[in-house]
C-alpha cells in the first residue's frame, strides 16, 4: 500500500507541476526574497493529498482535523494565486483550529484559549519560516521522526497518518530540495503542514501531559518568536510584512551559505533535541519543566548571540 501511495503522491506532484506551469502559478523574486528566479510555487498542494488519502483510505478517521485542513488549504492555495487579505484568511485559520480542537475533545476552559492561541502561531509560524530552498521540507521531516517515534512507543494515533505525510515531503523534497528548486511549498503546503504537526503534537502533548514535546518545534519557535518580538519592539514593521530579519535568512544573506545547508542546519538542530524529549517525555513534570524552559532559555540566548553576530 504505501508503495502505491508513494506513486499517487508523486503523480500529483507531477501533474501540479504542469497545471501550475500552464496556468502561471509562480513566485516572482522581490527585494526581500531569498531566491533569485521565477519558481513555481504551491508545490505543497501534496501534503493536504496526503491526508486526504489517509482520510479515505483508513475508515475516515479523524473527520474534524481533515475538514480544517481541507478548508484552510483551498483557502491557502487561492492566496497563492490571487493573494487574499488577511480579513480572509484569518477567519479560515480560526475555524481550522477551531475543528483540531474539537476533533481532540479539548472541553473549553482556559486552557483551550492558550491551544488555540499556539496552533494559530505554529501555522503561521511554519507559513514565515518558508523562505528558503528545503527548509520547510527537511525541518517538518525533522520534526515529525520526533513524533512518529513517541507514538511507537504510545500507539496513540494511526502511525499512516504521518507515514503518509512523511512520504508526500520527500516527494515535495525530488522538486524542492535543489539549489534551484523546481517548486516552493507555497502557503498551502507551510500551512497545510504546520496544521498536521499541530493537530499531532497537541494530541501526543495533551494524551501523555508532556510539555516536552513542544520542544519538537523548538529550533523554529526560537527563530520565528524572536524574530518577532524583534519586528514588533525594535523595527516597528507590521508583523504581517515579508521581511528578511530570520536568522535562517541573514546567514543565507550575509554569511552567502548555501540554502541546502542552512536548511540540514535547522533539521539537524531539532533531531538533536529530538533525543532529549525522546529520552524524557516520560519523567516527572517537575523534572520536564527544568528541562522545557533551560532549552528555551538556551534558544533564546543564542538567538541573541547570532543575531548580533549576524546584524548588518
Amino acid at each position: 500500500m504505501y508503495i502505491i501511495i508513494l506513486i499517487t503522491l508523486s503523480l500529483a506532484s507531477f501533474f501540479y507541476l504542469k497545471i501550475a506551469d500552464k496556468f502561471n502559478i509562480i513566485d516572482k523574486p522581490n527585494k526581500r526574497s531569498s531566491h533569485t528566479k521565477i519558481t513555481i510555487r504551491g508545490g505543497g498542494i501534496v501534503f493536504p493529498i496526503a491526508i486526504l488519502l489517509f482520510f479515505f483510505l483508513n475508515d475516515y478517521q479523524y473527520p474534524y482535523f481533515v475538514l480544517g485542513v481541507f478548508l484552510i488549504s483551498v483557502v491557502s492555495f487561492l492566496d497563492d494565486i490571487y493573494t487574499l487579505s488577511s480579513k480572509i484568511r484569518f477567519p479560515f485559520q480560526f475555524l481550522a483550529i477551531f475543528l483540531i480542537l474539537y476533533q481532540l475533545e479539548i472541553p473549553f476552559i482556559p486552557m483551550a484559549v492558550v491551544y488555540f492561541i499556539m496552533g494559530l502561531g505554529m501555522i503561521n509560524m511554519f507559513n514565515f519560516m518558508d523562505g528558503i530552498n528545503g527548509i520547510t521540507g527537511l525541518y517538518s521531516l525533522a520534526v515529525i521522526s520526533g513524533l512518529f517515534l513517541i507514538n511507537t512507543n504510545e500507539n496513540i494515533i494511526n502511525p499512516d497518518l504521518i507515514i503518509y505525510v512523511a512520504m508526500s515531503i520527500v516527494v515535495f523534497g525530488f522538486y524542492n530540495f535543489r539549489k534551484k528548486a523546481i517548486f516552493f511549498a507555497g502557503d498551502i503546503g507551510s500551512i497545510a503542514i504546520g496544521m498536521f504537526i499541530f493537530f499531532i503534537g497537541l494530541y501526543l502533548t495533551v494524551t501523555l501531559k508532556s510539555p516536552l514535546i513542544l520542544l519538537l518545534i523548538i529550533v523554529y519557535g526560537a527563530d520565528a518568536g524572536n524574530t518577532l518580538l524583534y519586528r514588533k519592539f525594535f523595527t516597528k514593521e507590521s508583523i504581517l510584512d515579508p521581511h528578511r530579519h530570520h536568522i535562517y535568512q541573514k546567514i543565507v544573506d550575509i554569511k552567502k551559505i548555501g540554502h541546502l545547508k542552512v536548511s540540514l542546519i535547522y533539521g539537524g538542530l531539532q533531531l538533536l533535541v529530538n533525543v532529549i524529549v525522546l529520552k524524557s517525555y516520560a519523567l516527572e513534570l517537575s523534572t520536564q519543566l527544568v528541562i522545557f524552559f533551560s532549552l528555551i532559555i538556551f534558544f533564546i540566548l543564542v538567538y541573541i548571540y547570532l543575531f548580533q553576530k549576524l546584524k548588518v
